[in-house]
């Protein structure tokens, strides 16, 4: 997964990569020369006293030192650009993805999940990038002319090279072993941190309210525990790699001035070349760290990567037709739902079983129906944030699935449940319903909204800033600056979940009242729980554990819907029924 998402990602940067592979390469050969000059400064200047051959080769030497710092800078330059603009594209991609996934894909994955693949995920994947630049490169070139070059000063300690780099090896190797499954197990914790912080912030009226402040606190420290204690072990082992590879630098550093001393004095060694070796084993040994810090990476990244290529390669089940069909224009506000049924994947027995009816231009057709009915499920058919898993839902006489999506959302003004408003002001969220709205127009859609009066009454006024989720707002007011969102679009057909709960009766009369002139060539689709919001309503359907139990006008239930009757007692006296 980690490869395939690199390979992909980042071959739009190959002219960088190979600027960086360049630069690396003659920095490193650069480092390498360094050490066999100074070898030779010491055996044919430092010895001999020739004065000259220290100047030019001293002179060489910075030459060939400034190079390599050249070459360094321009590789991390490169390799900086190229990790950030890789970030910025999966960044990017990971969130078209997600915009194109219906409830049901993100309901799977949860939102905190979501979050944390796009921010903390791209970030360590990111990372090593960063260090394949600066690192992989690098690191192999060092370590193979190391080899050759230490070699080329003396043989005979070539043994402790062929002792000390396996040794390295392994010992580094076993560690990195231990420290992959807390990688794994890390990124679920912060997931889990991720998704118990989402939940309080949320939700802290609620805590506050019940004075749940202890608990939550005690429940956000469990999970924050769970994942030190997974950190813990892996910095624990993280901790160990060091100390292990720096005794293995210093044990053949030893071994080398030890063996070495012995052969500069027996005449089979100059001391240059003794500092030179010495210099190449560091360089080896030190290539060899550097890998090894790499691929302390790579585990936490490879798990990264396969989970942000899991949500990339993950398709939307609401996916758009390969041939869209146009509806006629004089059926845009046409509805119909014949003999829908929808059902969750794993579930026992669909939330809506053979649903049908059809509401026409200029109509107001109301569902009903007791807590866990299905009502909500149905509005959500009609925009497609879900499919039926059987029937067919048709807009303009058209099979939604048959819509271009754009066309389909351009017909549909939906106010959910929950009134949600961004972040942002008044007039950026009533934009979000259609960009190129005058203040004529959103002024008028307020004024329908009955939310003139309250946005008037703000300082700014249309610029008033509003919160995430519109929490510096009542729950009324955000209820009609979502309505008011929705009338500014003139949609042609208009789905209002439950969305006059938080108001008052006589604001939700006058709210009603001036919805009639407006929607007088739209289809409208009501979902409430309260009698008054809907008795006027052209057809009232009533539904019961998924199944229509009875259709028709306020009158007409009354007197032969058992289930309607049962809803209106519940609400209102006979007196005020009739």
């Amino acid at each position: 997964m980690l490869v395939r998402l690199l390979r992909t990602r980042l071959a739009p940067y190959r002219t960088w990569l190979t600027a960086v592979v360049l630069l690396q390469l003659v920095g490193v050969l650069a480092m390498l020369y360094l050490p066999s000059l100074n070898a030779r400064i010491i055996d044919e200047g430092i010895v001999t006293g020739d004065t000259a051959t220290i100047w030019r080769l001293g002179g060489l030497m910075l030459a060939v030192s400034v190079v390599q710092i050249l070459c360094s800078v321009g590789a991390s330059w490169y390799g900086a650009r190229t990790a950030t603009s890789f970030g910025r594209d999966v960044r990017r991609d990971l969130f078209q993805r997600v915009g194109t996934f219906s409830a049901r894909e993100v309901q799977d994955f949860g939102a905190p999940s979501l979050i944390t693949r796009t921010t903390n995920d791209v970030q360590q994947v990111q990372m090593l990038v960063v260090m394949t630049c600066l690192i992989a490169v690098s690191a192999p070139i060092m370590m193979v002319g190391g080899v050759v070059m230490a070699l080329r000063e003396d043989v005979g300690l070539g043994w402790i090279l062929a002792v000390v780099v396996p040794a390295l090896f392994v010992s580094v190797g076993f560690v990195i072993s231990r420290m992959v499954p807390s990688f794994r197990v890390m990124q679920e914790r912060i997931d889990e941190v991720n998704r118990v912080l989402r939940e309080q912030i949320s939700g802290i009226r609620v805590v506050r309210a019940f004075v749940r402040e202890p608990h939550e606190r005690e429940r956000f420290g469990a999970a924050n525990d769970r994942l030190t204690d997974v950190a813990v072990t892996a910095g624990r082992w993280m901790a160990t790699m060091f100390p292990l590879a720096m005794l293995v630098v210093n044990v053949s550093s030893v071994a080398v001035i030890w063996f070495g001393g012995h052969r500069v004095d027996s005449g089979q060694m100059q001391v240059g070349a003794l500092t030179a070796f010495l210099s190449y084993l560091m360089q080896i040994l030190m290539s060899v760290m550097m890998g090894t810090f790499m691929l302390m990476q790579v585990p936490r990244s490879a798990v990264c990567g396969e989970r942000i290529a899991e949500v990339l390669d993950t398709e939307t089940s609401v996916r758009p037709p390969a041939r869209p069909v146009t509806p006629d224009p004089a059926d845009r506000g046409r509805l119909d739902l014949d003999e829908v049924t929808f059902a969750y994947p794993g579930a026992a027995d669909p939330v809506l079983d053979g649903i049908s009816l059809s509401a026409r231009p200029g109509t107001t057709t109301a569902v009903v129906g007791s807590t866990g009915a299905g009502k909500t499920t149905l509005v959500n058919l009609v925009p497609r944030l879900f499919d039926a898993t059987g029937g067919v839902v048709r807009v303009g006489g058209v099979d939604v699935r048959d819509l271009d999506p754009d066309v389909l959302w351009g017909a549909v003004g939906l106010v959910p449940q929950q009134a949600y408003l961004f972040s942002g002001t008044v007039r950026s969220n009533l934009q979000h319903g259609r960009p190129d709205a005058t203040e004529e127009d959103m002024w008028a859609a307020l004024e329908v909204a009955q939310a003139r009066d309250f946005v008037t009454a703000l300082p700014e006024g249309l610029d008033a800033p509003v919160a995430q989720g519109g929490t510096n707002l009542s729950g009324g007011q955000r209820q009609r600056l979502a309505i008011a969102r929705a009338v500014v679009r003139r949609p042609a057909i208009y789905l209002f979940d439950d969305s006059f709960s938080a108001l008052d009766l006589a604001t939700d009369a006058r709210l009603r009242a001036a919805l009639r002139p407006v929607t007088t060539d739209a289809t409208v689709v009501v979902v409430a729980q309260r009698i008054s919001t809907i008795r006027d309503a052209d057809l009232i359907v009533v539904l019961e554990d998924g199944r229509v139990v009875g259709r028709g006008t306020h009158d007409e239930l009354l007197a032969d819907c058992g289930t309607y009757q049962e809803i209106v007692a519940s609400q209102l006296t006979t007196e005020d029924a009739a």
